[in-house]
């Protein structure tokens, strides 16, 4: 028996997975101290436990415990490194390099920059989604200080080479960032190995508490600093002034934890479901094309347009399914998606666009489920619209 609403927007945010919700119930009462009183053992356990998922965050992508910054979530690391990075090393560069489909806490940020002197070059993707690493040696110079590509999109789900993209940074001599928040747990990720410098992440896009995030800050070889953002106490080594959310770090370092263990086995899942859901459609509609790379995405993502049908209306006849047109961090706007934009896709096209997201709780039964329900609502707006011959 299928429950309904049946939840495919796990790239919007993911529920909290019950063993996460364990994890921080004692925090909220029995272990309510502040990590930052040292004078008792209230404030000892809260910082043991922050020290704890610190630990687990940090292993997850090779890094230092002390290399992990907490924050609000992956919007005010991404503003924390791309603003932080631009004040502090100001009298280097002026120029940054970011690509046209990043997350709007990136592209914003930048616009930001450029009202006080900043260049940026907004680099555009190829049709599928991925960056073309010539151009980005192409549009690096003297003058710059900073790159900044997402490892996966958010929309599309494509997922970058960061390895190479980081490795022609440490050769040209320019730190490199990446917004980490969609493949944090999901796809290998090494910041020594793939010369990262700094990394943004969120809790809530891998089964743990919203209002909670970490930004990666390399310590050594190259040490990176960065413009404090936000003063205070000095805590987080001073880049981050605040009173920490113990309970919502130590979902984030469980989450992190359990995504680490079982990453291997969810990834086949999560593929076998994606590639189940893109047969079912294509086979049954015809136009129904993929948008972004076939296969090099995120496991669980997949984003298609339907030919002739708004996805507004689509998703109106799909009630009992949740879903997105795009980001749900830009949601509420008629325009079409700015990413598919820049993919260079027609306007109706990138008007048709569906993203579903796959997640841990999904299941086959609900995929076919969708299936069928999308293949009903398709059919019959095709069949209203004097446009569309099948």
């Amino acid at each position: 028996m299928i429950r309904t609403p049946i939840y495919f927007d796990n790239n919007a945010t993911t529920p909290t997975d019950p063993r996460v919700v364990e994890a921080m119930l004692p925090y909220f009462t029995e272990h309510f101290g502040n990590a930052a009183s040292q004078t008792h053992s209230f404030g000892w356990t809260a910082q043991q436990a922050v020290e704890t998922a610190r630990k687990a965050i940090a292993a997850a992508i090779n890094a230092s415990p002390r290399e992990i910054v907490f924050t609000s979530g992956a919007t005010e690391s991404d503003n924390l490194a791309i603003k932080g990075v631009s004040e502090a090393y100001a009298d280097r560069g002026s120029h940054i390099v970011t690509v046209q489909t990043e997350h709007k806490a990136i592209l914003d940020s930048c616009k930001h920059l450029e009202k006080h002197g900043f260049q940026v070059t907004y680099l555009p993707p190829e049709p599928d989604g991925l960056l073309d690493l010539n151009r980005l040696a192409d549009a690096i110079t003297e003058k710059t200080i900073l790159v900044s590509v997402m490892q996966a999109n958010n929309e599309i789900g494509v997922v970058q080479d960061i390895a190479a993209i980081g490795a022609l940074c440490r050769e040209r001599g320019v730190l490199f960032h990446t917004d980490a928040s969609q493949s944090l747990g999901k796809v290998p990720l090494d910041v020594e190995a793939m010369h990262i410098d700094l990394a943004s992440f969120t809790a809530h896009k891998l089964y743990g508490p919203k209002g909670i995030g970490a930004l990666y800050v390399r310590r050594r070889d190259p040490q990176v600093n960065l413009a404090i953002q936000m003063d205070g106490g000095g805590h987080e080594r001073g880049f981050r002034s605040g009173t920490l959310n113990v309970t919502g770090i130590v979902g984030f370092g469980k989450a992190v934890e359990i995504c680490m263990q079982e990453r291997e086995q969810e990834t086949a899942r999560l593929v076998h479901l994606r590639d189940r859901l893109k047969r079912g459609l294509q086979s049954a509609l015809p136009n129904v094309c993929v948008n972004g790379h076939e296969t090099q995405r995120l496991p669980g993502n997949l984003n298609v347009s339907f030919h002739g049908v708004v996805s507004d209306s689509l998703m109106m006849g799909l009630s009992d399914v949740a879903l997105s047109s795009g980001s749900a961090c830009s949601s509420g706007s008629l325009a079409p998606s700015y990413v598919l934009k820049a993919l260079g896709l027609r306007e109706e096209t990138a008007l048709s666009a569906i993203r579903f997201g796959l997640g841990r709780f999904n299941t086959e039964e609900e995929v076919d489920y969708v299936i069928g329900r999308c293949v009903e609502v398709v059919r019959r707006l095709r069949a209203l619209s004097p446009l569309v011959e099948e």
